[in-house]
């Protein structure tokens, strides 16, 4: 039986004045936290494949944790933040505003429902479940360092725990936190997941995604 290891990091802190949706922008992220990311760094494995989504939150965070690897970490455009289409860079008071039957219908529903031009929750678990079985199966019994972002770390979680969109949106990531799920394949089977980590190390200091 083989073991794959997924450890799932949220990016550092966005600095977000503006309380602004961020989702697929691409902001930068503040890795000025060097306790926390010395810390962080301590408990993961060495010779660990490193994977990114291709926004630079991930990429920067990556690099400031310093581990091989990390320099040289796969991109993964399906490991991605939620798109929250045309309120992307909008406040949520704005969307109220500019867009109020589209926000009441979301926000009615925000997991199977999907911003203007953007998409759900259930699309994101959708295309996060396919990457990690994809890696999952092309690194199988290695360790994978997954630094991404709070909606594709709820997927993973979701996808290990058999959870519903809805349930999965109940899942807090903090950033810098840590959490772990590892897979068991063998005889012939399609494995089984468990959680060895949630929401380890970090700590909930502001907002967006």
């Amino acid at each position: 039986m083989k073991n794959t290891r997924w450890w799932l990091i949220r990016h550092a802190p966005v600095p977000n004045p503006g309380k602004v949706i961020y989702g697929r922008s691409d902001p930068a992220a503040d890795t000025g936290e060097s306790d926390a990311l010395a810390t962080l760094a301590a408990r993961l494995p060495p010779q660990a494949v490193w994977v990114t989504s291709h926004l630079r939150r991930t990429r920067q965070t990556a690099a400031a944790l310093r581990l091989p690897g990390s320099d040289m970490a796969l991109v993964e455009r399906a490991l991605a933040e939620q798109d929250f289409g045309r309120w992307e860079g909008l406040s949520h008071d704005a969307v109220a505003d500019l867009h109020p039957e589209e926000a009441r219908r979301f926000w009615s529903d925000p997991a199977t429902e999907a911003p203007p031009d953007g998409e759900s929750f259930a699309a994101v678990m959708e295309r996060v479940a396919g990457a990690v079985a994809r890696l999952t199966d092309l690194y199988a019994g290695r360790d994978i360092v997954a630094v991404i972002h709070g909606g594709s770390i709820r997927a993973a979680l979701a996808l290990a725990l058999d959870l519903t969109p809805r349930a999965a949106l109940r899942l807090a990531v903090a950033p810098l936190s840590l959490s772990r799920i590892d897979h068991y394949s063998g005889d012939g089977t399609d494995g089984s997941w468990s959680v060895a980590a949630l929401n380890a190390l970090g700590t909930f200091s502001g907002h967006g995604r």
